[in-house]
């Protein structure tokens, strides 16, 4: 059997010999062309060298000298013309109250938002005074490293049964309020839905918290359940992921870059419809809108319950610093131990929480300074319409008013010079106003240039009539 084997063994290698023969003269001339090639291409590609070695030269010091010279790092930042907006300021000297001094002109200010003119105001700049003797100017450590001091503990305590909410707490920082509380409560992979016009401390928040973000128009509620269906389409499709993806709503009570009220009553609607929470920013309404000031709830008559978040700053109405969130306790709680500005930032200096607290006093005294401002804001609402070559956005109860340009320049670079006239012509007349500015490459919807006016309790008849007058002479001599 061995011996047979040996002999079967050749005669099939010599078979196989014979077929491969017989199929190279049976192939077609270009099959046997191409590999052809490709064996050439193969063995020039093992015998080749995949690089060539270079004389290496060695540089002497003095070269070495004259390269590092000769070499210029690309710049940090990119050029900007000293004539920039942003580097020349207009300098204040004293109070920015009824009456503002800048750059040495005495003028009338239509510029700060010291909506209820409490800024100079003598019973707060006493409280103040009487706490900066008490506990120095500030308190060099966050809230959990001896940074609370009782007047925080009072403030909060104020705010809450102010807002009629369980608990409030307070930031050092009104920008950093809500950009704090939006990543506390959302992560990545949670859903926020949020109007195109959103305040740039709100697209901060966004960014911070890392979720993914659905933009709907603004004030548009049909955009907004357009977006709200497709989620539950999508949330449909995957239920196990759905159950632990949170979704928020995200508005401004009155929009400051558009000087507009959100349609609250219909979102609370939309909030329970679909499930989703509800964060509310209220700069601009806190200590403005509702009969007592509470804000855009009270103006509405919605229940604060229904509102899963509020937050605002003290840097408006209120005329100090910092800035507060009010709802339910367990939320609230929550920020203690996950917002940034609240555990990393040294705590709200102690004289401005008393400033806070006596503004709050006065607001609760006379709840008639709201209908004041009201009647005041409606009143210069009136009178700006129908300037030519200027447009009023807004809404009449709004304390900050927008004027643009009715027609374009063409470049968002014209616009604002053409504005910055008006600004400079009514400066040069006793009366302050000022351009709405945007970190323009960094916003997410860049609002149209703008001159922003500002009214307060403290105007009166006699200064309205001035502002109206100074703008409509400005339009007529620089919009040609």
């Amino acid at each position: 059997r061995s011996d047979f084997l040996h002999c079967i063994t050749p005669l099939n290698a010599q078979w196989v010999l014979v077929e491969m023969v017989q199929a190279f003269y049976e192939a077609p001339a270009y099959h046997l062309i191409l590999e052809g090639i490709l064996i050439l291409w193969i063995i020039r590609l093992l015998f080749s060298k995949t690089y060539k070695l270079h004389e290496t030269y060695k540089l002497t010091e003095k070269e070495k000298e004259d390269l590092i010279e000769e070499w210029q790092p690309e710049p940090l930042v990119p050029p900007v013309s000293k004539e920039h907006p942003a580097l020349n300021y207009d300098v204040v000297t004293g109070p920015p109250s009824h009456k503002i001094i800048i750059n040495g002109k005495e003028c009338i200010n239509f510029a700060s938002f010291n909506f209820l003119g409490l800024l100079d105001n003598e019973r707060v700049k006493e409280k103040a005074l009487a706490s900066l003797k008490k506990y120095g100017v500030g308190t060099c450590g966050p809230r959990g490293f001896y940074g609370t001091f009782d007047v925080h503990l009072e403030l909060e305590s104020r705010l809450a049964h102010f807002m009629k909410t369980e608990e409030a707490i307070i930031y050092s920082y009104g920008f950093a309020t809500i950009a704090s509380a939006i990543p506390a409560y959302s992560k990545r992979g949670d859903i926020i839905f949020v109007d195109e016009a959103a305040c740039f401390s709100i697209q901060k928040g966004l960014q911070a918290s890392r979720s993914f973000i659905k933009y709907f128009k603004h004030n548009d509620l049909d955009d907004l359940e357009r977006l709200l269906k497709e989620q539950e389409v999508e949330d449909q499709k995957n239920p196990r992921k759905a159950r632990v993806t949170r979704k928020f709503i995200v508005v401004e009570g009155l929009y400051i870059n558009t000087a507009d009220i959100c349609p609250l009553p219909e979102l609370v609607k939309l909030k329970y419809k679909y499930k989703v929470r509800i964060f509310l920013e209220e700069s601009m309404s806190f200590g403005v809108l509702g009969e007592h000031g509470r804000g855009v709830t009270e103006h509405f008559g919605v229940n604060i319950d229904d509102i899963d978040l509020i937050s605002a700053n003290m840097e408006n109405a209120v005329a100090s610093i910092g800035g507060f969130c009010c709802g339910r306790s367990f939320v609230i709680d929550h920020q203690r131990l996950s917002g940034q500005g609240y555990c990393f930032s040294a705590s709200l200096p102690p004289m401005l929480a008393a400033a806070a607290i006596e503004a709050l006093n006065i607001m609760e005294e006379d709840p008639d300074i709201f209908s004041v401002l009201r009647q005041k804001c409606k009143q210069v609402y009136q009178a700006l319409q129908g300037i030519p070559g200027l447009k009023l956005e807004g809404v009449p109860v709004a304390p900050a008013l927008h004027l643009q340009l009715e027609k374009s320049s063409g470049s968002r670079d014209g616009d604002m010079r053409l504005l910055r006239n008006i600004v400079d012509y009514c400066l040069d007349r006793h009366v302050a106003l000022t351009l709405a500015r945007y970190l323009e490459k960094e916003e997410r919807f860049p609002p149209p240039p703008s001159i922003r006016v500002v009214v307060t309790v403290e105007h009166t008849e006699d200064d309205l009539l001035k502002l109206v007058c100074c703008v409509k002479e400005a339009a007529a001599v620089l919009l040609k």
